[in-house]
């Protein structure tokens, strides 16, 4: 079985909802002490009352944010025969969350997610499946797009595949630059949206 990078380093370390694994040899007592001392660190007191716990309510939140690492894209992957089918498939508007990988901030958004098959569909899930996995990982969003294209080319064999992302980064809304309301759009496109206009065409026209 062919395993993303990500996921072959990550798949024995978190598990979801129990903050009691060694990982990297970093223990969660060490874990939590890293927490105090980043919050002493921001100028706040960790022994008060409201912050006593927030160590352990940071690593299970971790957890369930970066739970992208401990899943396979492959696995996604279970296909069906198109039975004729060969237009454009498209699952939009689909909202996801990830987090920056070079602040450590959200950027949330949505994705429009296409492919147009060969012989083989895949449920219409499994598309929202694939952008959790790779959205729940320390990100950057033009990454993302690449990631989920690549896999579909790669594993369902259509005839192209496109990602397209409209997000907001709190990295340049709550800090820097603070430009409000604005957003970044990125697409990848692969196989016959790349290289056919009519196909590109028709995607942006149900993108709209």
């Amino acid at each position: 079985m062919n395993e993303d990078a990500d996921y072959k380093r990550h798949k024995k370390m978190i598990k979801e909802n129990n903050p009691t694994i060694t990982i990297d040899g970093i223990s969660p007592d060490e874990m939590r002490l890293i927490i105090r001392t980043i919050i002493s660190y921001i100028g706040d007191d960790p022994s008060r009352e409201g912050l006593i716990e927030t160590p352990i309510r940071v690593i299970k939140a971790w957890q369930e944010l970066f739970s992208g690492y401990n899943q396979n894209p492959e696995d996604v992957f279970k296909t069906f025969d198109a039975a004729g089918c060969d237009q454009l498939i498209l699952l939009k508007e689909i909202p996801f969350v990830s987090c920056c990988e070079h602040h450590i901030m959200e950027f949330s958004g949505a994705a429009h997610i296409a492919y147009i098959p060969n012989d083989r569909v895949i449920g219409v899930s499994k598309l929202a499946r694939l952008l959790e996995i790779y959205s729940r990982r320390l990100q950057i969003q033009e990454r993302i797009g690449e990631q989920i294209t690549n896999d579909l080319m790669k594993y369902l064999k259509p005839k192209g595949a496109a990602c397209v992302l409209e997000c907001s980064h709190t990295c340049m809304i709550s800090r820097g630059i603070k430009k409000q309301g604005s957003k970044m759009v990125t697409s990848s496109l692969k196989g016959c949206f790349l290289n056919e206009d009519s196909a590109r065409m028709e995607l942006m026209m149900r993108i709209k």
